[in-house]
């Protein structure tokens, strides 16, 4: 059986990669959205196996000894965030494409890991006022955790250039239609 494909997705918050990754799911693509492991408690109704794989610290630990992850990040001490082999592997066991929404150095690592069988974009924000405007938007963050997103997306977007591909989501339309676009030109090499 042919293996997958794999599709990374990055993007500083608020650039919009969340929203443009729900439509290419529901494009036939024959993807699957590669699942997240992380050490954090579940929020709201989210399940295991859904959402996110929920371990404790310490089992994300073990895992990271046992070298079971494709890329990991401690997003604060105790709080882990990464990519697990065996789900990738499931995926493209059964022949289907992998998503990923990852973080720019997760996306990278990845991509250094798969090479050709692997498409890096990264979602861009128009400009980085147009970003704060988004993100004040949301009405869901402190003032200083706006700043501080900001200033992680200011970081994040010295590594664009490191992409296959950068998208900058002006408007939604246009960025969804070269997404697609990227994405069947890819899927047919």
């Amino acid at each position: 059986m042919n293996s997958g494909k794999l599709i990374i997705f990055s993007a500083p918050s608020g650039a919009g990669k969340s929203t443009l990754i729900q439509h290419v799911l529901q494009q036939g693509f024959n993807l699957e959205f590669s699942i997240s492991a992380t050490s954090r408690q579940p929020r709201g109704k989210e399940t295991h196996g859904k959402e996110y794989y929920f371990l404790s610290a310490d089992e994300f630990r073990d895992k990271i000894a046992h070298d079971e992850f494709l890329e990991f990040e401690e997003v604060y001490h105790g709080c882990f965030y990464g990519t697990l082999k065996c789900e990738v592997e499931r995926i493209r066991e059964t022949g289907k494409n992998v998503i990923f929404d990852v973080d720019v150095v997760g996306g990278l690592n990845i991509k250094k890991q798969y090479g050709d069988d692997a498409l890096s974009i990264f979602i861009a924000p128009p400009s980085m006022e147009v970003l704060e405007q988004r993100l004040r938007g949301r009405a869901t963050d402190s003032q200083e955790k706006i700043a501080e997103r900001i200033g992680k997306a200011e970081y994040e977007m010295t590594f664009a250039p490191r992409f296959d591909k950068i998208i900058i989501n002006d408007n939604l339309k246009k960025a969804q239609s070269e997404v697609e676009q990227l994405i069947r030109d890819f899927l047919s090499k």
